[in-house]
């Protein structure tokens, strides 16, 4: 999986495009969030092929800036499973710079280390 991130106008019709262009390029969504963010809107998305999202998103007017790795955790959806997960990412001495939820009770995490990530987790 990977997570885009993409630079939108912040006005109303944006997200719409943003979900009609990957709809008909068939790319799923599988987590995002969005924020605006100095009179514009800046999201991340997390999809399976990021090529094809990124030609959509592209063609949409929508610019993606950046395009990572990341985890995507499967947590149970109960009070301190994140807090759990996320000191034991803290205690391997892994910083955690980007979280949000996915469909299907999963969280995305970034981090400036994935594989001590994975291991603290696992």
């Amino acid at each position: 999986m990977k997570d885009l991130t993409v630079l939108l106008e912040n006005r109303p019709g944006t997200l719409a495009s943003l979900g009609e262009s990957l709809g008909k390029a068939g790319v799923n969504i599988e987590g995002f969030c969005g924020f605006p963010a100095e009179g514009q809107a800046i999201g991340h998305l997390l999809v399976e092929d990021a090529a094809a999202a990124r030609q959509a998103l592209e063609q949409a007017g929508a610019k993606v800036t950046g395009e990572r790795d990341v985890l995507v955790v499967d947590m149970e959806n109960r009070a301190g499973t994140l807090g759990q997960a996320a000191r034991k990412i803290a205690d391997a001495g892994v910083n955690i710079d980007l979280v949000y939820l996915a469909s299907d009770n999963r969280v995305v995490v970034g981090a400036d280390d994935l594989d001590k990530a994975r291991a603290a987790l696992g």
